[in-house]
């Protein structure tokens, strides 16, 4: 008997005229993702097949847990359309599951086939009475719900369901690049991007030698986390010195966060220019800190016309930090390496700032120049994704 992975999408199944397009996507990225494995995949636009070795089914719902775009998965059998097939392997089944209530519900594509839907779940379900020991019935909450799916040449049966990660599949939004610092925010920002659609590129703000090329290592590890719900992921390396100095030296003290933050959201936007993406991604939750109340938010996004996503914005920080142990970046994030956002937090910075008074102070900067030499000395690292087997369910 062989073995398929039966797939729901969920979602992607409201999208009408466009589903042909969001399920296409699912199945290149199923695909690219099982890649090694032997295995074939067939799809309509309310279900996906995988029919694949048994040996590798646990190797293949372990990738499936890092494909956004399913709602929910099953692991078939696959039998022929006979009722003397479909009982032999009702009868393993059975055999192998933990469980002292239980249904069968059947669905009969087939109409063809002799018995009715009904009827042959009571049939069934008389098997498994006779072929168990103190087994009951409950149609309502049972531990063990068998379903029975007979179609015109080969029926599956299966039980429970394992849940998908949901959202839609990576890339079917285009491109954005993500603000990625070593927080805890961050990360979680390009995580909840991922689900909606949106394949991230990774940027990250260096200031050495204030930061370290430890930090630098933290985030490559946070890449490769986020790596592997896409494959790969380019982070661009941005040397943020020269300009974080000039906005120190020759800024006022209580603006040095907002101003620099304007500088990046700059840097930012030229970036999605020459790498075509549609948005830029932060970590940003209203109000945790002075640069995210609303006020600086408005002053610090006034420099750009490009879409800012801020997916945690209405998270509090437990939330946040909940999710980033969910995904597994939270014990990479609270390794004791700072980032360029810390090292030049000055003692009370302003929370209410001012945008003629950042443009005033702007306009003291020697930014335009380095502005443009930190951009052409950004370079590009191109992670791979983490071989990751942990197997759990995530949101």
């Amino acid at each position: 008997m062989k073995k398929v992975i039966l797939i729901k999408y969920g979602e992607l199944t409201t999208k009408k005229g466009n589903r042909n397009y969001f399920v296409q996507l699912l199945y290149e990225r199923i695909k690219k993702k099982l890649e090694s494995f032997p295995i074939s995949i067939q799809k309509d636009l309310s279900r996906m097949y995988i029919t694949l070795e048994e040996k590798d089914v646990r190797s293949v719902l372990e990738k499936l847990q890092t494909v956004f775009g399913i709602h929910e998965y099953y692991v078939a059998t696959l039998v022929d359309s006979t009722k003397e097939s479909i009982i032999e392997a009702l009868k393993k089944m059975i055999q192998e599951a933990h469980f002292t209530t239980f249904k069968v519900e059947v669905k009969r594509s087939d109409k063809t086939f002799p018995i009715p839907s009904m009827e042959f779940a009571k049939e069934l379900g008389s098997i498994v009475l006779k072929n168990t020991n103190s087994k009951k019935v409950d149609v309502h909450n049972p531990d063990l719900l068998i379903h029975v799916e007979i179609r015109e040449n080969e029926s599956f049966l299966y039980t429970d369901a394992y849940k998908g990660l949901g959202g839609y599949p990576v890339g079917v939004q285009g491109t954005g690049l993500l603000m990625l610092s070593g927080g805890i925010d961050s990360p979680v920002a390009g995580y909840l991007s991922q689900k909606r659609g949106i394949k991230i590129e990774a940027v990250y703000f260096e200031a050495l030698p204030h930061t370290s090329l430890e930090a630098r290592e933290k985030v490559i590890s946070l890449a490769k986390v986020l790596a592997k719900y896409q494959n790969e992921i380019k982070l661009h390396i941005v040397p943020f010195t020269q300009l974080q100095e000039e906005i120190y030296r020759n800024g006022k003290k209580e603006y040095t966060i907002t101003i620099m933050r304007r500088m990046m959201y700059r840097i930012m936007e030229q970036l999605c220019r020459k790498q075509h993406a549609k948005c830029f991604i932060n970590g940003e939750s209203i109000g945790q800190v002075a640069s995210q109340t609303l006020s600086s938010m408005e002053v610090i996004n006034a420099v750009t016309n490009l879409p800012v996503i801020r997916p945690v914005a209405c998270l509090d920080k437990l939330e946040i930090m909940n999710l980033a142990r969910n995904i597994g970046t939270y014990d990479i994030s609270i390794l004791p390496y700072e980032d360029c956002c810390t090292v030049f937090v000055p003692k009370h910075p302003i929370i209410h700032p001012s945008l003629e008074e950042c443009s005033f102070i702007e306009k003291n900067l020697n930014f335009e120049k380095i502005l443009e030499e930190t951009i052409e000395n950004t370079f590009v690292l191109k992670i791979k994704e983490e071989q990751d087997e942990k197997f759990k369910d995530i949101l």
